[in-house]
């Protein structure tokens, strides 16, 4: 089950925007920071596949400037 962190960068203007797409992703949690244009959003899916699915839906967001990885963790189902 893979658990990723990324700062997400939103275009100008458009971080409420970037927050409300994102936050409609069931996979997605987000958190906005409050002194800064960025966001951490954390997800988490089934496996590798669902990942990548997720991320590409991620980057097709139009007020998304930048995404960027911080931390990735795999765990085993069982």
């Amino acid at each position: 089950m893979p658990i990723k962190s990324y700062l997400a960068h939103p275009h100008e203007g458009r971080k409420q925007h970037l927050i409300d797409a994102l936050s409609a992703i069931k996979e997605c949690e987000v958190l906005p920071a409050t002194n800064e244009d960025v966001l951490v959003v954390i997800t988490e899916t089934l496996d590798d596949v669902s990942e990548e699915i997720l991320k590409e839906k991620i980057e097709k967001i139009d007020s998304l400037k930048l995404l960027a990885m911080v931390s990735g963790f795999n765990s085993p189902q069982n």
